[in-house]
This record gives C-alpha cells, sequence and structure tokens, in this order.
C-alpha cells in the first residue's frame, strides 16, 4: 500500500476509515484503502479551496481552543504512549496532527461564517413545519421504570441459577409487604449498576427492555411492583413509578425544536452552496487557463 504523507491527508484518511470502516487505514482491505485514499485527497483540495476564500481572512483557531482540542483526544487514550503509537501507526506524528487539526477547525470556523448568511426563519415558517409534520410530534406512552437485577452465574455459588431465583424471592416478598422499600432493596442487592440509583433505569416507551420485561412493565399500573421476571440476564424485579400517556406535543413545546432545525437545515444549504460556486470557479478558472 502507498504511503501518505502529508500530514492533512492521513489525518482525513484516518477519519474516513473511522466513519466508514470503523478500522484504521492500514487495517482496511485494497479496495477500501483506494476509496479512503480518495476520499481523503478530494476533501484535502477542497479544504484548499475553502481556506483561500476571501471569508477566510480573518478566520483563526485561538491556540487555547486547539490546545483544549488535543487534550480531549489525548483523554481517549489510557497513556500518552499510546496516542504517539496510534498517530504513528497512521502515518502522523504530534505535530502533524496537531496541524492537520487546527486546519479542520479552521475550515469549520469559515462554514460557521458563512452559515451566518443563511435565511433567518420566520414564526411562520416554524408553525408551516409544525402544521404539515406531525408526525413527527407524536410522543408514545411512556413509563418510569425502576429494576432490581440479580445476575445468574454457576461458576459463583451465591449466582448459581438456584441461589439467585431464592435470593430474589426473598426481595419480591419483602418488597410485597412494603413496596416503598424498593429503592433501599435495589440499594442493597441489586446487581445493576442502576442500583446507586435506586434501580431507575430511566423514562421508557414500548421496545426499550428485553420483551418479556417490557411486556410485564406496560401491564403495571403507577406505583405496582411486579413479580420476579426472568431475562437472559437474570432475575428482575420492576416498579413502575410514573406513567405518561401517548400524546402530541403542542405548539408552543415543539417551537423551540423546530426553530433549531431549520435554522439547521438552512445553514447547511447555505454553505453547500458556497461550496458548489467555489469549486464552479476554481473549475472555469482551470478551463480558461488552457
Amino acid at each position: 500500500m502507498p504511503e501518505v504523507i502529508d500530514s492533512g491527508v492521513a489525518y482525513l484518511a484516518l477519519k474516513a476509515a473511522q466513519k466508514l470502516y470503523g478500522k484504521a487505514p492500514l487495517a482496511l482491505q485494497p479496495e477500501e484503502f483506494e476509496r479512503v485514499q480518495s476520499m481523503a485527497q478530494q476533501q484535502h483540495k477542497l479544504e484548499a479551496r475553502v481556506l483561500v476564500a476571501p471569508e477566510a481572512r480573518d478566520a483563526m483557531v485561538p491556540p487555547s481552543t486547539l490546545q483544549a482540542a488535543m487534550q480531549e483526544i489525548r483523554g481517549r487514550y489510557p497513556s500518552e504512549e499510546e496516542f504517539i503509537g496510534d498517530l504513528s501507526g497512521n502515518g502522523l506524528d504530534e505535530a502533524g496532527f496537531a496541524t492537520a487539526l487546527e486546519r479542520e477547525m479552521k475550515v469549520e470556523a469559515i462554514l460557521e461564517k458563512v452559515g451566518t448568511r443563511a435565511e433567518s426563519v420566520s414564526d411562520m415558517d416554524v408553525e408551516l413545519y409544525y402544521q404539515y409534520h406531525p408526525e413527527q410530534f407524536r410522543r408514545p406512552e411512556t413509563r418510569l421504570v425502576r429494576h432490581i437485577l440479580i445476575t445468574v452465574n454457576d461458576t459463583i455459588a451465591e449466582n448459581t441459577s438456584e441461589s439467585a431465583r431464592l435470593r430474589v424471592g426473598e426481595i419480591a416478598a419483602r418488597l410485597a409487604k412494603e413496596p416503598q422499600r424498593f429503592e433501599e432493596q435495589a440499594l442493597k442487592h441489586s446487581e445493576c449498576p442502576t442500583a446507586l440509583d435506586g434501580g431507575k433505569l430511566g423514562d421508557l416507551p414500548r421496545g426499550k427492555l428485553f420483551p418479556e420485561l417490557d411486556k410485564a412493565l406496560f401491564e403495571l399500573k403507577a406505583g405496582e411492583v411486579s413479580g420476579v421476571l426472568e431475562s437472559e440476564l437474570g432475575f428482575h424485579i420492576l416498579r413502575c413509578d410514573a406513567i405518561t400517556e401517548a400524546g402530541v406535543l403542542d405548539y408552543d413545546q415543539a417551537k423551540p425544536h423546530i426553530r433549531k432545525l431549520l435554522e439547521q437545515k438552512r445553514k447547511r444549504v447555505c454553505q453547500q452552496a458556497w461550496v458548489k460556486k467555489l469549486l464552479e470557479a476554481k473549475q472555469e478558472s482551470e478551463q480558461s487557463s488552457q
């Protein structure tokens, strides 16, 4: 495979490989590698056009912003050695990576600047969107649910199927008498990380839990505790804390979300039109010079 020398192209190839295939460039198959390299080269040329456009004149990335971005990326690695090793394995060193990252952030800043030219969104635009897209504002029924989990692991004496069933049965018996102790029992006995929050799983619509748990949850009334339920993880007890009925977001609730959505769409359209003009101008310049 050919080596990528330009750090900017290497950086873009790394991002493209991860986005398209979830792998580093050197782990790609030959045809995948060629596709990623082609995309990186094209993106690099496009960025070069953006960076010499009049709109790029005052664009800059403050050193503190770049430093914070570098630090955030470093923090994804267990050690500095692994960070540097990963860069090296992808045709980059720290200086080249920082330069490529700064270039990317500068391009993003220029596009943000161009995006401010987008047509503003009026209240009428928002209202029309709400009226013509009612399906987007339907809210399904949800249940605020807590659970207690006792796992099954036959290599651990207290978690064999028989022992786990006995333990969860004892918890269920206590809760049948005193359901208000659910959060306390979850904290003491549940083997799920949610135990620290009293077993709270959150406000869930249908289909988010294992089928056997989901069915039981949506048969409970608010405040009710289930019997012992079994899934592939082990044994569960559920409590339905509250029920939010299905409904439709009213206009006042939906308005800020719609405005943000329309603003983002118009910004992207504005940016894409600007980039298209850059490319067309380049093509005209090349044709006239031939």
